[in-house]
């Protein structure tokens, strides 16, 4: 009944994004909305003051803008970051992204962001959300490197690296990509339920009914009820309760991100 990843501050929501919380409400506990771009920090605060105690926020800096923006702007952010850490629960996403950016020096400043980021997280004791694409064994490589505890593994594709995962002591947040893909499915099912987080990333990744099941339906927003969904595919996956699905997740994402909520 929380949603640990979304991005309410995208323009998808910015006509009815007061209705859309008010929905969400009424189903669930919590929403952690997560700030990518230093430009979205103002108005992911707003959101957040908006609505205390209901929406939560993490804040980083997405890998796949390491080209628009500046070491300078970089360390500028960080020290908002540090002056606004009490209005935060978390830092990220943050991480590699090989997919968007093949540049090799591009890469190299996204390693050296990504390490700064890691370092930020636990100056001011925070954990940190990680956005890993085509990079996945370099990205537990350095946090491994940097002796990270508190980590959450945002929609991790990574089935063949779970022992390596599940060794670090890592948390995997999950959402409904798994209605279409088994490799997803295969994270799932490895992944010890008390290291499960239910997400959407919504506003994208929305799902429409396909006969007895669902299926991706990519000119659709998403929201954050969509994690019901998603719990309901686990369930089947793990052949487990859902309502055991639906609040251990909900209890691991309280934890993890200190939000101190009666589940």
């Amino acid at each position: 009944m929380i949603d640990s990843h979304c991005h309410l501050e995208q323009s998808d929501y910015s006509k009815d994004l007061d209705k859309i919380i008010l929905k969400c409400k009424k189903e669930l506990k919590a929403i952690i909305t997560s700030c990518a771009h230093p430009n979205d920090f103002e108005k992911t605060l707003e959101i957040v003051n908006k609505n205390k105690g209901f929406v939560f926020c993490t804040v980083g800096i997405h890998p796949e803008y390491i080209k628009e923006i500046t070491d300078k702007q970089i360390d500028v952010f960080l020290d908002l970051i540090r002056k606004n850490k009490d209005g935060i629960v978390g830092i990220g996403e943050i991480g590699l992204d090989y997919h968007w950016i093949k540049e090799s020096d591009q890469i190299e400043r996204q390693k050296q962001m990504f390490i700064k980021l890691l370092r930020l997280a636990k100056e001011l004791d925070k954990p940190v959300v990680i956005h890993s694409r085509e990079a996945l064994p370099e990205t537990l490589d350095i946090l491994e490197q940097e002796e990270m505890k508190d980590v959450l593994l945002h929609m991790w594709g990574g089935h063949t690296l779970m022992d390596k995962v599940n060794e670090l002591g890592y948390n995997v947040s999950m959402n409904s990509i798994i209605v279409s893909s088994k490799s997803y499915g295969k994270v799932v099912k490895r992944t010890p339920l008390e290291k499960l987080m239910l997400e959407t990333d919504s506003p994208w990744l929305a799902v429409k009914e396909d006969g007895n099941s669902y299926k991706l339906d990519p000119d659709s927003r998403n929201d954050s009820l969509t994690i019901k969904i998603t719990a309901q595919k686990i369930a089947e996956l793990k052949d487990i309760d859902f309502q055991k699905i639906w609040k251990q997740c909900a209890l691991n994402s309280n934890k993890f991100f200190k939000l101190h909520l009666n589940i």
